[in-house]
C-alpha cells in the first residue's frame, strides 16, 4: 500500500511514522521544512522567546536574595540567533526525522503547496506528481484574516516572532492564547503593549478567575488591556507605525503603535489544495470534515491535526496522526477517544487548565471548589512568586476531579500532574494522601485536594496544616 502524507507538522510526522511502521510505502510532502508551525513559528520558538523573558524577570529579582548585578540588557539579535539554533536543533534531533528515514519514509521538503489532481493524485509547486492508495491531509492551519480596510498593514503572530528588533510599541488585537503570548513576551522585552479584546474578558475560554488574575497582572506590568473595546473600522499606515480606528456605541476612537499584531483565530490551511476535485468536504467553519475515524468524505483520504479544527494543540495533533495513519493502513477500525487535555501558556504569569471550568462544572454537576492562593504556600513564598492560585474542582457525589485551573509560576507543569491524576481516575481524597515532596509546586495540589476532600469526606475535616505545601 502507498501512503502520501501532506504536511510535516506534529500530525504529519506521526502519521508518516505510523504508516511506515505498519508496512506502508510512505511519502511525506511538506511545503517548507520538516516540523511545521510547531517547530518553525509555534511552540518551539515561542517557548525560547518566553524563556528569555523569564530570565529577564528573574535577573531583576536577584536583589531580594542579596545578589547584586547590573540591570539586564536584551540583545535581541543574539536572542534571535539562539532561537534559530533551538529550532534547528529540534528539527535535527526531536522532530523524528532520523526515525522516519530509518523506517523508510521518503521525505520531500520545500515542495510548495500541494494540490489534488484527482482523489488519488497530488501535484506540488516544485513539480512533484505523486499517486497513492491513501492520502493523509495534515497541512495545518493559518492565521485568520479580517475583511477590514488597511488589514494589510497589520502583522500576524508569525511576523512578530520573526522581527529583527523589538518595536518600541505594539498593539495586539485578540486576547486568546496566541495574542496574550505575543503581548506578554514583548511587554517583557520593553515594548509598550496595548492588548485589545472584543469580548468582555481576555482568555475567554479559560476559567473566569484565571482571566481576571492574568489581566490584573498584565496591567500591573504596565500593559494597557482594553476589553469590550468595540469594532475595528480600519488600519492606516502612519509615519511612525499603524493607526487602528475603532468604534463603540457610536463613538470613534483610535490607537497607534509601531506594530499591530492581529491574533483573532486559526483557520484550516486548505487554500490551493483543490479539495473539491478529490471529493473532500469542509464544514461550515472551513475545516476538513472528518468522522470518528478521521476519514474525510472521500473514503481514501484522512485528515489529522489543525486542518480538522479539533483541539489545535501539538499533543492532540500527534494523537490524530496516529489514529489517521492506523485507519488509512489497516482500515477504519480505530476511533478517537475522549482525552484529558491539559492546556497552558508561557505568559507572565503562566496559566494552565485541565478539565472543565467552574462555571461549566456548576451547570452540570454538584461540585466542590478548592482554591489555594500562591501567597499562602511555602515554595511560592520562597521563590518570591506569590501571584496566582490553584483551583481544583471536584464532583461532590463521587470525589472525581472535574477540572483544575492554575495561574502563576509552574502553572503548566502543575496542570500536567492533575491531567495524569484525572486520566487515572484518581479521586480528590486519594490525591490528598499522596506524599508529594515539600516544598514543591506540585505539592500545592496536595493542599488543594485536601481542601476539596474536606468538603466531601468527614475523615478529612479538621486542620489542613497537616498537608502544608
Amino acid at each position: 500500500m502507498d501512503i502520501v502524507v501532506i504536511g510535516a507538522g506534529p500530525a504529519g510526522l506521526l502519521a508518516a511514522l505510523r504508516a511506515a511502521e505498519l508496512g506502508a510505502r510512505t511519502i511525506l510532502v511538506t511545503r517548507a521544512e520538516v516540523g511545521g508551525m510547531a517547530a518553525n513559528d509555534g511552540p518551539i520558538p515561542v517557548r525560547t522567546l518566553a524563556q528569555a523573558a523569564r530570565l529577564l524577570r528573574e535577573a531583576r529579582q536577584l536583589g531580594i536574595f542579596g545578589i547584586s548585578v547590573s540591570e539586564p540588557i536584551l540583545d535581541y539579535s543574539r536572542l534571535l540567533a539562539r532561537t534559530r539554533e533551538v529550532v534547528q536543533d529540534v528539527r535535527d534531533h526531536a522532530a523524528r526525522r532520523e526515525h522516519l528515514e530509518r523506517v523508510g519514509v521518503t521525505i520531500h521538503e520545500n515542495s510548495g503547496t500541494a494540490r489534488f489532481v484527482d482523489p488519488h493524485t497530488i501535484e506540488t509547486e516544485s513539480g512533484l506528481r505523486l499517486r497513492a492508495d491513501k492520502i493523509i491531509l495534515s497541512a495545518g492551519g493559518t492565521s485568520r484574516r479580517l475583511p477590514i480596510p488597511g488589514f494589510e498593514w497589520s502583522a500576524t503572530h508569525s511576523d512578530a516572532w520573526s522581527l529583527t528588533a523589538v518595536p518600541p510599541s505594539m498593539i495586539v488585537v485578540g486576547a486568546g492564547a496566541t495574542g496574550v503570548q505575543v503581548a506578554s513576551i514583548f511587554q517583557a522585552f520593553g515594548s509598550r503593549v496595548q492588548l485589545f479584546q472584543a469580548g468582555p474578558r481576555i482568555l475567554p475560554t479559560e476559567d473566569e478567575d484565571v482571566s481576571a488574575v492574568v489581566a490584573a497582572a498584565f496591567r500591573d506590568s504596565g500593559m494597557v488591556v482594553r476589553e469590550n473595546f468595540g469594532t475595528i473600522e480600519s488600519f492606516v499606515k502612519t509615519p511612525s507605525g499603524v493607526r487602528m480606528t475603532f468604534t463603540k456605541d457610536g463613538a470613534r476612537d483610535s490607537a497607534e503603535a509601531a506594530l499591530v499584531v492581529v491574533a483573532v483565530g486559526w483557520v484550516a490551511d486548505t487554500a490551493g489544495l483543490n479539495l473539491s476535485v478529490a471529493g473532500v468536504e469542509t464544514n461550515a467553519r472551513g475545516y476538513v470534515q472528518v468522522n470518528g475515524y478521521l476519514q474525510t468524505s472521500a473514503s481514501n483520504i484522512y485528515a489529522a491535526g489543525d486542518i480538522t479544527g479539533r483541539l489545535m494543540l501539538v499533543p492532540q495533533a500527534v494523537h490524530d496522526g496516529f489514529v489517521a495513519a492506523t485507519n488509512a493502513v489497516q482500515g477504519a477500525t480505530m476511533t478517537l477517544e475522549e482525552q484529558v487535555s491539559p492546556l497552558g501558556s508561557f505568559t507572565e504569569p503562566e496559566y494552565a487548565q485541565v478539565g472543565i471550568t467552574e462555571a461549566k462544572a456548576r451547570a452540570t454537576h454538584d461540585v466542590v471548589v478548592a482554591m489555594v492562593r500562591f501567597d499562602e504556600t511555602a515554595r511560592t513564598i520562597i521563590d518570591g512568586r506569590t501571584t496566582g492560585f490553584c483551583k481544583l474542582i471536584a464532583d461532590r457525589p463521587t470525589g472525581k476531579i472535574l477540572g483544575c485551573h492554575v495561574v502563576g509560576e509552574r502553572a503548566v507543569e502543575i496542570a500536567q500532574v492533575v491531567a495524569i491524576a484525572m486520566a487515572g481516575g484518581l479521586r480528590v481524597d486519594k490525591m490528598a494522601k499522596v506524599p508529594l515532596s515539600f516544598p514543591t509546586y506540585a505539592g500545592i495540589l496536595a493542599r488543594a485536594a485536601y481542601r476539596a476532600a474536606q468538603q466531601i469526606y468527614p475523615e478529612f475535616r479538621g486542620n489542613d496544616a497537616v498537608v502544608e505545601k
